[in-house]
């Protein structure tokens, strides 16, 4: 099935040049870890994840000093929309509504009485920039957490509604609401009951889900699971690295899930058996490799690399093109029918040949 077939319906927001909820394809975000008054350092790294793909990136505007890394991040031609991350002072959210910022992201409930929130709803108002609401299981209100005795999915999700009814008051719902929790249970649930609830685009991850191997499993669950419902209009893949390979890491995800016109090149490989008479393993990495020094990883094919004839063509009849191993050799098939054979040696090469004319028929 399609995604846009199950996908939550949600109203479209427009973050600078960027159109995410409806059926507008799903947005990676990041955000930098640099400090933001350095304007220099800031502008690097943007730069660098806007090259990897990323599609949103957030940065902390801790002063109203910090704002002003703005003006150099645009001065520097950087397009991909830029979203100020302000806790507490509201001042410092309308400076950045002020200076051009694509997004704002606040807690309502935490910038004070009802004439601080009606003046941010104002200036995004007047110049047509989208609030984000961003609650996690550190940031729930006392009411809320006296009422549910601990940050439940249920609580989290009263919270986000509860933040959005403070924009909504001021006529306010060009909003984007986000409910992360580093528990990957909790952030499941508590999203689907957001969807469930609303139909404000929902932005996705699993927070503080750690480095490496943990924290890119504890994010593929958690997003995986909510694309696969349908939901989710933008995503983070939250992790203890460098921001680009949370980038990285957020479009294998996409391609993992297989969303139409997002997915990139899919490998797909047998995990080898007792019948394997190619090399497969080291292959595998080989063509991954070669496929990345091409610039060929985002041409939205399906490559099967597989250990046998007996079961390959018929296992990976949905591929594209792929091989099956066999003594020295190697079938190639288009769609599971065999069209020729070739040597072990000219594996690599050959696929990345057919990967490049599929390309070429898809750009034609």
């Amino acid at each position: 099935m399609k995604y846009n077939e199950i996908r939550r319906k949600s109203r479209e927001v427009e973050i600078g040049n960027r159109k995410i909820g409806a059926k507008n394809p799903i947005a990676i975000q990041s955000m930098t870890n640099t400090d933001t008054h350095d304007a220099e350092s800031t502008v690097r790294q943007i730069s660098a994840m806007e090259a990897a793909g990323c599609d949103i990136v957030r940065i902390t505007v801790p002063t109203a000093e910090a704002a002003n890394t703005i003006l150099a991040i645009k001065e520097a031609g950087i397009r991909i929309p830029i979203v100020a991350d302000i806790h507490f002072d509201y001042k410092i959210a309308l400076r950045c509504a002020e200076l051009g910022f694509d997004k704002i992201r606040i807690n309502p409930g935490n910038i004070g009485d009802d004439a601080r929130v009606k003046a941010v709803c104002d200036a995004c108002q007047a110049r047509k920039i989208p609030i984000r609401i961003g609650v996690n299981s550190g940031s729930l209100e006392k009411h809320i957490l006296a009422k549910y005795g601990a940050p439940t999915p249920a609580a989290l999700c009263e919270s986000a509604l509860y933040h959005a009814s403070l924009l909504e008051k001021f006529d306010f719902y060009n909003t984007v609401l986000s409910i992360k929790a580093s528990t990957v249970p909790d952030m499941i649930e508590a999203n689907r009951r957001l969807a469930d609830a609303c139909d404000y685009p929902i932005h996705l991850g699993v927070t503080e889900a750690g480095g490496g191997d943990r924290g890119m499993i504890k994010s593929a669950i958690g997003i995986g699971s909510m694309l696969c419902d349908g939901i989710g209009d933008t995503l983070r893949v939250s992790l203890t690295d460098d921001p680009v390979t949370e980038v990285d890491a957020a479009k294998k995800i996409l391609r993992a899930v297989g969303i139409e016109g997002q997915c990139g090149l899919d490998i797909v490989s047998c995990p080898t058996c007792g019948r394997t008479k190619i090399d497969l393993i080291p292959l595998v990495k080989r063509f991954e490799n070669a496929i990345r020094e091409a610039g060929l990883e985002d041409v939205p094919v399906k490559v099967a690399l597989m250990g046998c004839v007996v079961n390959g063509p018929g296992e990976a009849r949905e591929a594209d093109v792929g091989i099956a191993g066999g003594i020295g050799e190697a079938v190639l098939f288009r769609h599971g029918e065999i069209v020729e054979k070739i040597a072990e040696d000219q594996v690599i090469d050959r696929l990345v040949r057919e990967v490049r004319l599929l390309k070429d028929g898809i750009n034609a």
